[in-house]
Formats: C-alpha cells, sequence, structure tokens
C-alpha cells in the first residue's frame, strides 16, 4: 500500500529542510537580463498608461470645467523649462517604449 499525503509532504519537507534550498524561487537567484527588463518595462508602461488614460477620462467626467480651462491653469504656473521637458517626456516615453516593444514583440 502507498504512503499517505501527510507521509509525503513530510518526506517533502525534511528532504527541503536537509538540503538548505529557498522555499520557492526568490527575485534574487535570478540573473537579471535584457529580455526580462525589457519584459517587466512593458509591463509597467502598460499598467502606466492604462492608469493614465482611466484617471484623464474619469478627470474629463468628474471636473466641473472645460480642458481649455485647465490648460490656461497650468500655462499661468509659468514651470520652467526643465520641469515642461520632464513632463513631455514622462508622459511620451510610456506610450513610445509600450508600442515600439509590442510592434518588436509581434514581428
Amino acid at each position: 500500500m502507498g504512503t499517505t499525503a501527510k507521509e509525503e509532504m513530510a518526506r517533502f519537507w525534511e528532504k527541503n529542510t536537509k538540503s538548505s534550498r529557498p522555499l520557492s524561487p526568490h527575485i534574487t537567484i535570478y540573473k537579471w537580463s535584457l529580455p526580462m527588463a525589457m519584459s517587466i518595462t512593458h509591463r509597467g508602461t502598460g499598467v502606466a498608461l492604462s492608469l493614465g488614460v482611466s484617471l484623464f477620462s474619469l478627470a474629463a467626467l468628474l471636473l466641473p470645467e472645460q480642458f481649455p480651462h485647465y490648460l490656461a491653469m497650468v500655462k499661468s504656473l509659468s514651470l520652467g523649462p526643465a520641469l515642461i521637458f520632464s513632463a513631455k517626456f514622462a508622459l511620451a516615453f510610456p506610450f513610445t517604449y509600450h508600442t515600439w516593444n509590442g510592434i518588436r514583440h509581434l514581428v
């Protein structure tokens, strides 16, 4: 007759304890590679884009004024060129990276 599930589990944990192996693979044991970093960045930009579009559309529905009013408010802040460039980059990078990486994946 075979062993019970309880006996199998006891044997499993005893073997793992003796061999000093980690309980499950952890991110620290993997060697980082370019495909891994590109995949993680692709997922991150996808999440950022979906959140950005969702928040923008929710704001467009709920805020009382029209878009030109809020655009004029931002222009009245007289932000410096470095901050404007950084904001444009923060908006353009996720879109371009996610798009080109998706095309690369399809090809």
